[in-house]
Formats: C-alpha cells, structure tokens, sequence
C-alpha cells in the first residue's frame, strides 16, 4: 500500500513538473454542473470579492508595452508594474508609494524574450500569447501566508464554488544546497484550512521558489492545482493560481539575504480559471474563445472547430483555430497599447505574430484576403468593456492588420512559388540551398524570416543547408557591425583596371537618379516605385570581369540605372533585391550598393545563373531605406539646432547614419553641457512637430556660393548640387535676400529625405565623447527608439528621486543603510548603461555621486556606532588574555571586522576571531592576530583554518582576515577557532 501511494505522488510530482497541457476531446465537459459563469462575471467577482470582502484597491490594467523597462519586450506577468515597490525604489511621493493591499486583471503577452509561448500556441488546448492576469497583491508586510492562502480558498470554494476535493496545493519543500528549509507554514495553513493531506505537496526551488531574475526579491510559492480527472483514475493537474512569498533578495554574489519588507504576489490565469468554472478541458472552449471560433468558421467556411490536437487534428484544421484566435487577440491588445508591427524588438515579435495568423488562416483555413482585420470586432466585443482602449482604436487595429495582412500575402504567394520551384530541380537526397533561403530571408519588406522559410521546408519534409546559412549570417553580422562603426569595408571594388577597361569601351556612369523617385502616401507611408535596368558587367568576388555568375556565387553587378542609394555622404547603403524581368520568381538579394569612380556596383548574391545583358527589375527594402531617411533628416535638423544652440559658427565635421542610430561630429570649444544637449533636443523636438515640408532639388554650384547660413562640409561638391531644404522652397532659401537658411536647416546633400519633418517622430542624443581636442561626437536615435529611451531615463529619474527620499529619511540600522548604498550603486551601473537622454543621464551620474558619498558616510558611521557598542559588550564578557573567540550578533562582514580591529586596538596583546551567524545556517568570520614583532600565527590562515571547517572560504592579509561559511554547529567552529590558536601559542 505503502508503495502505491509513494508511486502516486511521484507520478502527481512528474506531472506537475512538466506544466501538462489540456489534452483529450476538448468539447467534453468536465461535469453536469449548472449552466458555466461567463468570463465577463468570473474577472469582475474575482475584483469585487478583494475589493468589497478584504478593502483592496483596485488598480487599471499596465499598458502591455513596458514603461521604461528595456529589459522587456512585453508586460508579461501581472507584477511588472509594481516592481519599483518590490526594488525599493518607488517614488515615496508618488501614488504607488501608497499602495499596501490591491487587486487587478493586467493584460500579459508572453511572445519572444525569455518567456515566450509563441510556437506553442495551436499545438495544444491552454497555450496563449495574450491572456489576462487576475492578482492580488499586499506590499509591505500588509498580510503574509495565512491571509493570501485563506483568501485564496475562500474564493476559489465558496464563491467560485469549486469542489474542496477538485483542488490540490504545492508548497516549498527547501533547498539543502541553498540552506532553505521548507515551507512548512504554508503546509500547514493548507492542512488548517482543511485540504487533505494527501492533496498537499512539496516541491523544490524549480516548482516552488520564485525568482524576479537574477537579483532581487524572491521567496517561496504555493500553489494551486485543478485535477481535470476529478477523481476518475489518476489525477490530472493543472495549475491554477501561484502564490509567492516575497521574503528574501538575491544578493549579487548568489546569497539570500531577508528582506526588510515582505511582500505577497499572486496570479491567476483568468481564461484557465473560466475554463474549470466553466466545465470545459479547454480554455478555447469558453466564451473568451467561442465567438472568435464561430467568427472564423463563418467567414472561412472552414469545417467546425472540434478541440482536436496531434494527429488527430487532420490537416492541422482545429490547430490554425486556435492560432488565429489567439494571435487576433494578441494584435488588438497590443495595437491598441501603441505596439505597432516592425523591424526589431516587440514590433518585430508582432510582425511574426501577425504573420503566423496569416499563414494559417490562408493555408489551412482558406481564408479569403482581408480576414483577420474582420475578426478585430470580435475581439472588441468580447473585450472592450473591461479594456476601453479597444473601443477607442478599433478601426485604426482593423486597419493596420489589414494593411500589413495584404502585404505579408505578397510576400507569402512569392516565397512559395520560389521554394517550390527551388524543390522541383533538387534531388530527393539534396538539401535546400542557403543561398536561396537567405535570398528570401534579405529581400526587405517582401522577405520571408529565416524561422519561417525553415518551417515551410519542414512540412515538406526537406533540410535546410544550415552550414551554408551560418556562413551567410556570419557576413551580414560583420558587415552590419562595420557600418554601425562606419568602418571601411573591403567589399568588391572596382580597381584602377576595372574602371580603366569601362571607360575605354565607354560605358557611361551609371544613372542613379530613379533613387530619388519616391513619394508620401496619404495614409502617411511611403512608396517606393521598382526600377527597371539592364546588366552591363558582372565581377567575380576577386574583381574579374565575367559574363556570367552561377548559382549560389557572391557577385558585383554593374546595370546602366539604379534606384538604390550607394554608400555616401555618410548615409549607408540602401539593401533589397532584384528579379529577372523574364522569371520574377527568383529573388538575387542585394547587400550593398558601392559608388566607384561614378559607376555602381551592386553586391548580391546569385541564387540562379545571371548573364550580361539580362534585364532587371530592382527594389529597395522599404524599411531599411525609410530608417536611413529618417536618420537623414534627424541629421540635419541636428545639425542646425547645434547651431540654433551652441552659435552660428559651429561646424560639422563628419557624420554616418544607418536605420538604427546617427552619429555626428561637431567642433566645439569645450564639452557640452547638459542644458546645451537638452535645448538641442528640445529645437529638433520642435521642428518635427511643426511635421514641415522637405524641399529638395539640384541646383547650379555657383547660385549656392553666397547664401547667409548655408551649411554644407569641406568638399567638392557636384555641378549641379542638390540642396535639401525644411520648411522653405530651395528657390527662396537659396536667395541672399531672404536670408531663410540663417532660421532654417539648408544644407547641399546628394542624400534621400523623409519629405515631411513629422516622420522623425522625436529625437534623442544617447552618447557623447570627446574624439580629439574641439570635436565631439554625439550618437542619437529617433522615432519609437527614442521615445523609449525617454520613458526609460523618466523611469531612471523616479528611482533616483526615490532614492533621494529614502536617504533623507535616514536608516534605522546598518542592514538598511548598506541596501541604500548598494541600490546607489546599482543605480549608478543602471545610470551608466542605460539608453536614455545624454542630458539627463549626466544630471543623474552628478546626483548620484553625491547620493553615494552620503550613503556611504552613513553607513560608516552607524558600522562605527555598531562596532563600538559590540565591543563594548564583549570586553565585558572577556578578561584579559592572549585570545578572544566569540559569537557576535551582527548581518555585516564590515561591522564584524570593525569590532575585531577595536577590541585588538584596546587590547593589543590578544588575538580575536569573531563569528557571526546568519540566516539559512550562513556564518561570518573575521580575525585579527596580536600585534607582535614575530606572532606565532598568521589571521589568514586562522581564518582559512576554521571556514574550511564550515565548507567556506577565507582571505585577508598575516593580520587582519574574514571569511565565510555554513553551519549548524556553531560550537563546534567556536571549538576549532580556539584549538587552532592554542596549538599555535
């Protein structure tokens, strides 16, 4: 009997363990319950009971996209907006400072970063991207472990009604290798409250000890389970609610130390929970679920959704359902929160979200075009009364998903003819050439993402040519890192002889004006037109001229006309792709565009054979080239509000730009100040919400000769130059009588533009470094970037502030005032490293220097005042005699060094070793040996003598040494500390 049951729990612990999904026939219900709540009745009682039963305030919803928190891509767990309460450092003037016991439903989105269930989603009956987080939170000590457990199983069996014998708990079951006992207050608050012992068990530091990261607080959680069998066979258990106990903070050298203010944070899956009250194995079986379901079989006129999963899914049917209701979900949300799909970070986590919908909503589900903005009103009724921010947005969310939708089907329906055509010449044994998934992977806006293009090869059951992809990236990574340092690339170049051989057979420069040929939407985006050319040569990597290149060659390509931008004026090359005008399903990626004695050559990679003479049709990638002309712009409002700022005799001396950051060189008589970095900002600020038009055209050099505050570098500049105007028609800010280039940015450049100011969206200098006496170099980043590096300098400044207050307060003891000295120098590394405004990054670095000088006096003199009174003690305890070993009472290594040095300064004759012990079985040992012309034994080795005895370490100096260890016999070290000195006496 005995071993059944420990087979049991065993089988309950693996289960647990591996976090099962809800498998089996999803349209089953659980039981013959009365008719399910509805999720709308189920978040609100969940509010109600905290707030009307046990007095919490309830707090709104956190936007999903973090607030000065770069180290998210999303909000993901309903705790992320109360960190500053759980760090220390919330603002004590601020409303959250106030906080003590509240309740909400955050909106959470766990897609890419550390937490991402992303490719889990579809594959079975319980994974989300975004779902809602019901919590209750108690700050400060305001209830603990019996209060957050009774009010938990309160509601969970009295309100909510769910049988005692359904639900089962987890709590801590210790960590012998971290000295953690286990929780055995949570075990028996459970076994008080009337859970059967065989339903409560423990589980180590991987199920039940939580952890905000690295560092910081942590402690042990209990939770809840569901068992889904509900008692027919072996259980199956869900988990339903976590609670941690914040009790502890995770030093930086790995230890545990207590925190001063425990905290209680709960969480609870609302769709799970809906599910179980419900009666449904599935949550996509709920009414959070159920219209979207309906909506999507009405409008693709699928077969029904039926709960299946695994090979009993045929044709991947009920999995593309739940995709696509999922990721709509996951879209709205988001879009309506200010995330927007792109390039990098979450809007590029979006972007494949989005794209994942799309895939499985035409390919399985036979969508019709334009499917997934229909299903944003779903989306809005079933959530817009709890979130009115989707209410508010609706149209603008249809619309984008729709835009980007339409967008995406081009670039799908290309990239399937491309593989499929690809496929039909290998042989069966062949595997698909990296070339050609990297030619879709590069080709800008109508690229497919490597991730992708390696799971359509999977269905098919065909093996990517990973070796070849590494090689690939491994370049483009190298040639990224080179023009984010603007260093010079040793690329195909046309030498001496190339261009030499051109000439003689006259062959004309090549025409690069149709890169100018681009126009604002009024939707407010940008269209690029294709440009049509012919192939006039083609170079081997080498530089030998060749009239043909094969597949899968690396080659330059020299056409009469181009609408890429060649690197230049500080502007870094435009990239994208071109296709043959006779078979424009094969993509040749272009990495580069070079200017070499007038002519340009195009670096790409050849996927097919290429000849002389084929016709082309080129097309820029949309986003790389719209980053560079933002950058660009940005650069030159720069530029002039440099010298708005600093006087009208400050010059430029370099810049370069790619889509990321700008960096620009300007000479100055001496570093800049804060105030003049923020008035900087603060004049492009203004510029670009004036969203002013960019004028631009060639003119005569020589009509640029005379113009008052015309910039432009030390150059030679081509006749005729092209002029780029803000906010005033070249013609007039070229007449010497207006003088409107002395109020405005009039620069010569041969560069691209936005054509409205309104696009830069906001700019930020986040560097600043002297390169040489009177130059300095600043680097600056714009738009949604920059906006970010706002919020997180905002976020910087609260803690700062906040620590600041907590300063002025004072410290009731040294344990206190050391965690204010360490939070000011986590500040200071935060300050360092962040990226946020120059500006406000020196103002901060300034106040925490001081900050840090003032934390550190405190500390040392309440370590003085500690020492001098442990002294104190025991020299009352302790005649006069060649040793002192003794225990002391203190949580600091430094006041415990501090006590040995006074007690050998009053007695000089007598060695002392000191050992203090600490919680979770750690001990502090610190030594002194008598002062002697020949002592008898050296402290380090003291030290080293007895934390060897308790599994530490030691380190010092012949006289003064500490160290540290673990014991639970602290005698038994007292006993080895004096053997050791007597023997050496």
């Amino acid at each position: 009997m005995a071993a059944s049951v420990a087979a049991a729990v065993g089988g309950l612990r693996r289960a647990i363990r591996r976090s099962p999904s809800w498998l089996g026939p999803s349209r089953r219900p659980l039981s013959s319950e009365p008719p399910p709540t509805q999720a709308t009745a189920v978040r609100d009682t969940f509010l109600s009971f905290f707030r009307d039963r046990h007095g919490h305030q309830l707090v709104p919803s956190a936007s999903v996209r973090p607030r000065g928190d770069p180290s998210l891509l999303f909000v993901n767990a309903g705790m992320n907006q109360f960190k500053p309460i759980f760090l220390g450092t919330v603002d004590p003037r601020s409303e959250m400072a106030g906080f003590r016991r509240v309740a909400n439903s955050q909106k959470c989105v766990r897609a890419g970063g550390r937490h991402s269930d992303l490719e889990d989603v579809g594959r079975d009956l319980s994974h989300h991207t975004f779902f809602e987080m019901l919590g209750n939170w108690a700050f400060g000590g305001e209830y603990f472990k019996v209060e957050a457990c009774s009010m938990a199983w309160e509601l969970l069996t009295q309100v909510y009604g769910i049988p005692e014998d359904r639900l089962w708990v987890s709590y801590f079951g210790g960590d012998p290798k971290a000295g953690l006992d286990p929780d055995l207050e949570s075990r028996d608050i459970w076994l008080s409250l009337g859970v059967s012992a065989s339903h409560v068990l423990s589980f180590g530091p991987q199920e039940n000890f939580w952890e905000m990261g690295d560092t910081g607080p942590c402690g042990p959680c209990t939770e809840i389970h569901y068992d889904l069998a509900g008692g027919v066979g072996a259980p199956q258990l869900v988990e339903l609610w976590n609670l941690v106990f914040m009790q502890y903070n995770r030093e930086a050298d790995g230890s545990l130390q207590p925190l001063p203010q425990r905290h209680v944070d709960t969480g609870m899956g609302l769709e799970r929970l809906v599910a179980v009250l419900q009666g449904r194995r599935s949550t996509y079986d709920t009414d959070l679920f159920s219209p979207l379901l309906n909506a999507i079989h009405q409008g693709c006129k699928a077969p029904p959704y039926l709960g299946r999963v695994g090979a009993a899914d045929e044709g991947r049917t009920d999995m593309a359902y739940r995709v696509v209701a999922d990721h709509i979900r996951t879209l709205s949300v988001c879009i309506a929160d200010g995330v927007s799909t792109g390039m990098s970070g979450a809007p590029l986590v979006l972007r494949r979200i989005l794209r994942r919908a799309v895939r499985f909503s035409t390919e399985v589900l036979r969508a019709p075009p334009g499917f997934l903005g229909s299903l944003v009103p779903v989306v809005v009724e079933t959530l817009g009364d709890t979130y009115p921010e989707l209410q508010k947005n609706s149209a603008q969310i249809a619309n984008l998903v729709s835009e980007d939708e339409a967008a995406f089907l081009a670039s799908l329906q290309r990239g399937r003819r491309i593989i499929d055509r690809t496929l039909r010449r290998l042989a069966p044994s062949n595997v698909f050439p990296a070339e050609v998934a990297w030619s879709l992977s590069m080709s800008g806006d109508l690229g497919l993402p490597l991730d992708l293009v390696e799971l359509m090869l999977e269905e098919k059951g065909v093996q990517l040519d990973s070796a070849g992809l590494a090689r690939l990236a491994q370049e483009e990574a190298q040639h990224r890192a080179q023009q984010a340092e603007a260093v010079e690339e040793q690329g195909l170049r046309l030498d001496i002889h190339a261009l030499g051989e051109l000439q003689r057979r006259g062959v004309p420069p090549t025409d690069d004006s149709p890169k100018y040929n681009y126009c604002l939407l009024p939707s407010g985006g940008y269209e690029f037109g294709p440009c049509e050319a012919q192939v006039l040569q083609l170079y081997t990597e080498d530089g030998r001229a060749v009239a043909s290149v094969g597949e899968g060659q690396r080659c330059g390509l020299l056409l009469d006309r181009t609408n890429f931008y060649a690197e230049q004026g500080g502007q870094a090359s435009d990239r994208g792709y071109l296709v043959l005008l006779k078979q424009q399903d094969v993509l040749f990626p272009v990495a580069r565009a070079q200017v070499c004695g007038g002519f340009i050559l195009h670096e790409a990679v050849a996927p097919e054979c290429l000849k002389v003479g084929d016709q082309v049709q080129l097309h820029v990638d949309k986003a790389w080239r719209l980053g560079c002309m933002e950058k660009h712009t940005a650069t030159h409002l720069l530029n002039w509000a440099l010298r708005q700022s600093l006087g009208p005799g400050t010059e430029q001396r370099g810049s370069h730009l790619s889509p990321e950051r700008l960096r620009f060189d300007v000479a100055t008589q001496a570093p800049l100040t804060p105030e003049q970095l923020q008035a900087v900002e603060s004049t492009v600020q203004e510029a670009v919400r004036q969203d002013e038009a960019v004028y631009m055209e060639e003119v005569a050099l020589a009509h640029t000769a005379h113009v008052p505050g015309l910039r432009c570098l030390d150059e030679v500049y081509p006749d005729p130059v092209r002029v780029v105007s803000v906010g005033v028609p070249v013609a007039r800010a070229l007449d010497p009588a207006s003088h409107a280039a002395l109020h405005t940015s009039v620069e010569l450049c041969c560069g691209t533009h936005l054509l409205r100011t309104g696009a830069v969206g906001d700019l930020v200098i986040i560097g600043e470094r002297q390169l040489a006496k009177g130059t300095t170099r600043l680097l600056a980043i714009t738009g949604e970037q920059a906006q970010q590096a706002r919020e997180v300098g905002q976020s910087l400044a609260q803690e700062v502030e906040a620590a600041t207050e907590r300063l002025s307060r004072g410290s009731r003891d040294v344990v206190e005032a050391q965690q204010l000295s360490k939070d000011m120098g986590r500040l200071t590394d935060a300050v360092d490293t962040a990226v946020m405004p120059q500006w406000q990054r020196r103002e901060l670095q300034a106040a925490l220097k001081v900050l840090q000088r003032r934390a550190n006096t405190a500390v040392r003199k309440l370590e003085m005042r500690q020492a001098a009174q442990k002294t104190q003690e025991l020299l009352q305890r302790h005649s006069e005699g060649p040793l002192i070993v003794d225990t002391v009472s203190t949580e600091s290594l430094s006041v415990l060094v501090k006590v040995v040095r006074q007690l050998c300064e009053q007695v000089p004759s007598t060695s002392v070793l000191l050992l203090s012990p600490q919680p979770l079985g750690r001990v502090l040992c610190a030594c002194q040996v008598a002062q002697s012309p020949t002592p008898a034994f050296t402290a380090e080795a003291w030290a080293l003598a007895v934390c060897s005895h308790m599994g530490g370490k030691a380190w010092g100096s012949p006289v003064v040494a500490q160290g540290t260890g673990s014991t639970a016999d602290l005698e038994a070290a007292l006993s080895t500390a004096r053997a050791y000195a007597l023997n050496q006496l």
